[in-house]
């Protein structure tokens, strides 16, 4: 690069505009670190979210049984305002299940949908997760009715402003792959019915790395973020998840891929072994940054 007396050339200068925007693009697009509750259970709302802040942390997903407590004895508005002086943001509110398989429960699931629904909407967040659980047999009618379930859910997401993501599960038998979800949500097609990916699931469940190709750009919705355990897969089950970074599933290669597909949102890291969960958040978050942000 040429210089005249300390300062740039104007048209070196105008060469260096686009290299710096791509490099402000890569930025925005930057996969975030977040923390799921669910990974400090036992701490509750309060306690989960003033350590995460502290360690740093600045995106967090929000669950069912700490709101309700905190909502219970402080309120609503109380609940924000804790989110807001930690200078936390609530990118997505986790733990609807019974939603998307035709079992008698489904009805109490969309009743309480359209009820955290709102109460997302208060928190400023725009996304809920739904995982599906379901156990027994199916036939090609259940996964047409699941269509139909997909396309309510997104009429009530859309009065609140907030996209509903069913979201596969190792163990469910009913949607437990990345292509059963895609294909699901692309027949609803429903704007506010979205897809999203968990690692634990996809790895250690039926999906194939090779399902990733079948996103489409900028399709996928929201990541929870976990390691697997070197054991046997058939001894994998909901709780053997590890921090990211500290097991053997293949994370940098999973997110290049999902990085290729556009995804550029939280990577919600959730937990289940009883010894995180009884951790203090602080350490625990502390320790996630250590060993995730590498990664990215």
């Amino acid at each position: 690069m040429r210089y005249c007396s300390g300062m740039l050339h104007r048209r070196d200068l105008l060469a260096l505009v686009p290299v710096l925007s791509l490099r402000g693009a890569a930025n925005e697009n930057k996969m975030t670190l977040c923390i799921h509750q669910t990974t400090s259970a036992a701490a509750g709302y309060r306690k989960s979210l003033e350590g995460y802040s502290r360690a740093g942390i600045r995106l967090v997903e929000v669950i069912r049984p700490h709101l309700e407590a905190f909502i219970q004895s402080d309120g609503l508005p109380a609940a924000k305002r804790l989110l807001s002086d930690l200078g936390l943001t609530a990118v997505s509110h986790g733990g609807l299940a019974g939603l998307w398989a035709p079992r008698p429960e489904r009805a109490a699931a969309v009743a309480e949908l359209k009820r955290h629904a709102e109460i997302a909407a208060e928190l400023g967040i725009d996304r809920i997760m739904a995982p599906c659980t379901g156990a027994g047999k199916f036939t090609a009618d259940d996964y047409k009715l699941a269509v139909d379930y997909m396309r309510e859910a997104g009429e009530i997401g859309k009065q609140f402003g907030v996209v509903v993501m069913p979201e596969f599960t190792k163990l469910s038998a009913f949607i437990s792959t990345l292509p059963t979800v895609l294909r699901l949500t692309r027949e609803a097609g429903h704007p506010n019915v979205r897809p999203m990916l968990d690692f634990y699931h996809f790895w250690a469940g039926l999906s194939k790395f090779d399902d990733l190709e079948l996103l489409h750009q900028g399709e996928l919705h929201h990541v929870h973020f976990q390691d697997v355990p070197d054991m046997p897969r058939e001894m994998l089950d909901g709780i053997t998840r590890e921090i990211p970074g500290t097991g053997i599933a293949p994370i940098p290669r999973i997110l290049k891929a999902l990085a290729a597909k556009g995804y550029s949102g939280p990577l919600s890291v959730e937990l289940f072994y009883p010894k995180y969960q009884a951790m203090d958040p602080f350490e625990l978050a502390r320790t996630i940054r250590e060993k995730g942000e590498p990664l990215l």
